[in-house]
């Protein structure tokens, strides 16, 4: 996984959920050459999460958009950009398997594992 920072990438944060690609291109456009642009959004609903990252040609175009868009408000937030830091490497947390579900004795009762509260129906 690469660690160095990539001082042509920026980390868009705190947009509006109602921002496009499109508007978010229109923004960045007039301080530098767009290399790519992703407006993050939930894989189930497929909604903005409120974040971007893009990335610009060189480093002083980056600045450019840092200097002219950090703080500045869009559709009532105020929205931060700066240089995009790499991404955290996940921690292994070892075992995997069954999520911390704890099987073995369960007092007896046929409900895998799980207290019944006193009360064992089934419906």
């Amino acid at each position: 996984m690469d660690t160095q920072v990539n001082p042509n990438k920026l980390f868009i944060g705190n947009l509006p959920y109602s921002v496009t690609e499109d508007q978010l291109n229109e923004m960045i456009a007039p301080h530098g050459t767009i290399v790519s642009l992703k407006l993050i959004t939930d894989r189930e609903t497929g909604r903005s999460r409120g974040i971007a990252f893009a990335e610009l040609e060189t480093e002083a175009m980056a600045e450019a958009v840092i200097a002219a868009l950090n703080e500045t408000e869009v559709d009532g937030r105020n929205i931060r950009v700066n240089v995009a830091q790499p991404k955290a490497p996940r921690r292994d947390f070892g075992g995997g398997g069954n999520g911390g579900y704890r099987g073995g004795s369960n007092g007896g009762s046929s409900n895998g594992g799980y207290r019944s509260g006193g009360n064992d129906r089934r419906y």
